[in-house]
């Protein structure tokens, strides 16, 4: 299926032709560049916490992992202890799945440690596509690539855990660094 043109005239990649928060995150942010530490941490553990669940539930509970995870900085989230995890067990505004905030964890300690080295940002840039993919119709769509399994397999050397390489694809066009939207699409090409 390629684009679809939506009730206001404007062709979109399929998932997102309705009005509400799918299409305002297609329109908005989906496959626009982000910068810093915190933007990239903040979505790799939402895409971990994506992982099995609607996208459109992690955009709603978006503003309370915000507030729960200190705006996504490494080292207040590197902080945390055993009582902060059995604190977010119990936050029914976030998803509660025990792996998936100790793993949130294990990614800010990371992240403080590749401080040391090129940082995260830079570390995720070094996976990019040297050919980025041009989609016309979504059965052509991957879900892995070569770049996203090696970014995989780099995070995982360096203690980050929920990195797989259907995640780690799942970032690489969230924080476009490839252009993920449709041929067609009134995105393509924007950004």
């Amino acid at each position: 299926m390629g684009p679809l043109i939506g009730e206001d005239g404007v062709a979109r990649c399929p998932w997102a032709g309705g009005a509400g928060v799918m299409r305002d995150y297609h329109d908005e942010e989906w496959g626009r560049r982000v910068h810093g530490e915190a933007a990239y941490l903040e979505r790799l553990t939402l895409e971990a916490f994506q992982s099995g669940l609607s996208w459109s539930t992690i955009l709603n509970k978006r503003p309370a992992f915000r507030e729960v995870f200190h705006g996504f900085d490494a080292g207040a989230i590197a902080a945390f202890d055993e009582s902060d995890v059995e604190r977010l067990m119990q936050e029914p505004r976030i998803v509660r799945n025990r792996m998936k905030i100790e793993a949130a964890v294990t990614n800010a300690r990371a992240s403080v440690a590749l401080r040391d080295a090129e940082g995260l940002e830079a570390f995720v840039l070094g996976f990019a596509p040297d050919e980025p993919p041009a989609w016309a119709d979504t059965t052509e769509m991957a879900t892995t690539s070569v770049e996203s399994v090696a970014l995989s397999k780099g995070l995982k050397k360096r203690g980050f855990a929920f990195v797989g390489p259907t995640t780690m694809y799942a970032l690489m066009e969230a924080i476009g660094i490839f252009d993920p939207h449709l041929v067609g699409c009134f995105r393509r090409g924007s950004d």
